[in-house]
C-alpha cells in the first residue's frame, strides 16, 4: 500500500501510467489485476494481469478471463465481489486476511490480501490491484 500512496498525485487515485511493475518486482509473482468494465448495469471483472503465484494457486492461467466466469458460482456468494463494489465506488483500498473462499489449490488454506484502485483520470475506478499471499493450514507461505 505504501508504493500506491507514494504515486498517488495530490488529491488523486493513481493511474496504471504511473504504476510501474519495476518498482515492485519482488512482489509481481503475486500480482494481479482486474479491469474494472463498465456496462449498463453494474461493474464487471476481468482479469488484465497474473502473477505466477496466482497462476500457481489459480492451477490455470485466468488472464483475460472474467472473474465471476473463473470462480463460477463463489464469486457472488462469498461477497469478494462486493469488495470490488466498493472499492470502486469508494475510491478505497481495502486489506483482508482469512480463509480462502474462491477456486485455489485445495491445500491452499489462509490467504492475505492487499487491493488498491487505480484510475487513468484520477478519479473513475478503472483497475483493481492485488497483491495475494497463500498460506497453508499451519501458517507457513505456500
Amino acid at each position: 500500500m505504501e508504493y500506491w500512496l507514494s504515486i498517488a498525485p495530490a488529491g488523486a487515485l493513481p493511474g496504471r501510467r504511473q504504476f510501474d511493475p519495476l518498482h515492485i518486482h519482488h512482489l509481481m509473482p503475486h500480482v494481479w489485476m482486474l479491469d474494472v468494465v463498465r456496462g449498463d448495469g453494474a461493474p464487471r471483472f476481468r482479469y488484465r494481469l497474473v502473477g505466477t503465484k496466482e497462476v500457481e494457486t489459480l492451477e490455470r492461467d485466468v488472464t483475460g478471463k472474467w472473474f465471476d466466469d473463473v470462480h463460477a458460482g463463489r464469486a457472488h456468494k462469498t461477497g469478494t465481489q462486493d469488495r470490488f463494489h466498493h472499492m470502486v465506488d469508494s475510491r478505497v483500498a481495502t486489506y483482508r486476511k482469512g480463509r480462502v473462499v474462491l477456486v485455489h489449490h485445495k491445500d491452499h488454506r489462509i490467504v492475505e490480501n492487499c487491493m488498491v484502485p487505480l484510475a487513468s483520470d484520477g478519479t473513475k475506478v478503472d483497475i483493481i490491484v492485488a497483491c495475494s499471499t497463500l498460506f497453508w493450514e499451519d501458517g507457513t507461505e505456500a
